[in-house]
């Protein structure tokens, strides 16, 4: 495996714990207060988990399909929705 594929793929992963994260916390709130919302954003968080399980997978399993040159833009788009959701973590827990 290449470099660049193993750091988008470890970005993934951390996007996912992170996101782990907010599920449990949302579910947790869920549970408290049988509210909508946070039921609706476990289901954009459980969307958004799924959307880096595949990124992962495909970059472990298929980096010789990508593009060499598109790696930079993807770790770019990766890292700052890790910047996204880290900050709606930290408001959440606030």
């Amino acid at each position: 495996m290449e470099t660049t594929s193993a750091v988008l793929s470890g970005v993934s992963i951390a996007n996912m714990i992170v996101l782990g994260i907010l599920m449990f916390v949302f579910g947790r709130m869920y549970a408290r207060t049988k509210a909508q919302l946070p039921l609706g954003m476990i289901v954009f968080s459980v969307m958004l988990f799924l959307h880096n399980t595949i990124g992962a997978y495909a970059y472990f399993s298929m980096s010789q399909l990508f593009s060499h040159e598109i790696f930079p833009y993807l770790l770019g788009v990766h890292i700052a929705e890790l910047a996204g959701i880290l900050i709606f973590l930290k408001i959440t827990m606030d």
